[in-house]
């Protein structure tokens, strides 16, 4: 896996010609999230199996990440988590001024599902990686096309700690959240910086 470093990654969003608008959707499909984020986890799957390295596979035990990966012998290597963002959050300085965040590098994660993937691997000891998926971010990914950023849940856990409530952010519930009686659209994330994980030259 190659990677770039993000230490010196800056865009100003008061300067942007392309700006992101800051309006919340009102309504998340959350079906529709879904099946798009797994035709990138599929598309994860191939390229790894295509190496010959390692095999990778959808993980059938519940409430873990995404993707396994395992050694050609079957040892289980680590986890991926991909995450799909098409948006990023504009406000993020007026609602979490101390997060040490500005917008065009700020990515999110549904907290529940984070703090579950620390659990994961203090209880397994296998590496948890967070890959996300950015599109629609033209400061950082040319238009119809995506790039791919990751970091180890150890990693994470670090920032996690480090910040605590301050990059914590409670979304009003909309339309599409709810499926078949069931709240299961993302309320509460955290977030993060892109300077904080590492890109993935895909």
């Amino acid at each position: 896996m190659h990677y770039i470093c993000l230490s010196d990654f800056v865009y100003d969003c008061q300067q942007c010609h392309t700006r992101c608008d800051g309006i919340s959707k009102g309504v998340y499909n959350f079906q529709h999230d879904v099946s798009f984020s797994e035709g990138f986890e599929q598309m994860i799957i191939e390229r790894i199996n295509r190496s010959g390295k390692y095999h990778a596979a959808k993980s059938l035990a519940p409430g873990y990440p995404d993707v396994e990966i395992s050694s050609i012998d079957g040892q289980v290597q680590r986890y991926l988590e991909v995450k799909v963002q098409k948006r990023t959050f504009m406000q993020v300085k007026k609602y979490l001024p101390a997060s040490d965040l500005c917008p065009s590098e700020t990515v999110a994660l549904n907290e529940s599902d984070l703090v579950r993937y620390f659990d994961i691997y203090h209880s397994v000891h296998i590496p948890v990686v967070v890959v996300w998926v950015l599109l629609n971010r033209l400061c950082i990914v040319p238009e119809h096309y995506f790039r791919l950023y990751f970091q180890d849940v150890r990693r994470l856990e670090e920032i996690y700690k480090k910040y605590g409530d301050t990059r914590r952010f409670r979304r009003k519930s909309g339309e599409g959240d709810v499926v078949e009686g069931v709240h299961k659209g993302v309320t509460v994330n955290y977030h993060f910086s892109l300077k904080e994980l590492k890109g993935w030259n895909f």
